[in-house]
């Protein structure tokens, strides 16, 4: 196997794992607990997205890194970590504010991964940061997934106000 197929094997696997994780015991979960503290505990994960920054330093990816991935996906989950951080505090405390910050953060942060998986030219200069896109992408995207559907739910439910604060 060639690395671009090792790297696409790697991903497809953790995305197979992550979503029946997800499917399995998450959903069960969300059933049962408060939809705020649901967006809490998804939110967590891209609350430390500013590790992606790690794209942009020499010596943990291969210094030729193209810098149109980097810089795109670094700041990209910069964006999207400092917005998902400043989420939790109003999710935990159910702020008027919390749901447009997690959808927010969700859009900011699925447009930055899908933008990011486009560029396989960079594959061959992960290096170190390899497990990211490999792991950490996929909970990601899962997590990203499972708070789009409940902020969906909760925004065409007839029974419940876009900025209603129970549950």
């Amino acid at each position: 196997m060639n690395q671009e197929q090792i790297f696409l094997m790697q991903f497809v696997l953790s995305m197979i794992v992550v979503a029946m994780i997800a499917l399995w015991k998450l959903r069960p979960l969300v059933a049962r607990l408060p939809f705020f503290e649901v967006m809490f505990w998804l939110s967590v994960p891209h609350a430390l997205r500013h590790l992606g920054m790690v794209f942009l330093v020499p010596g943990v990816v291969h210094p030729d890194m193209p810098h149109s991935f980097a810089a795109d996906a670094g700041y990209g989950d910069l964006a999207s970590g400092v917005v998902a951080l400043v989420a939790l505090p109003a999710l935990h405390y159910r702020w008027r504010i919390a749901i447009p910050l997690a959808w927010l953060f969700n859009v900011v942060g699925m447009v930055d991964l899908v933008n990011a998986l486009g560029h396989v030219e960079a594959i061959p200069f992960m290096q170190s940061a390899w497990y990211i896109p490999t792991f950490v992408v996929p909970v990601l995207l899962v997590t990203h997934a499972m708070m789009l559907v409940l902020l969906v739910q909760r925004a065409t439910s007839k029974h419940a106000d876009l900025f209603q604060l129970d549950g």
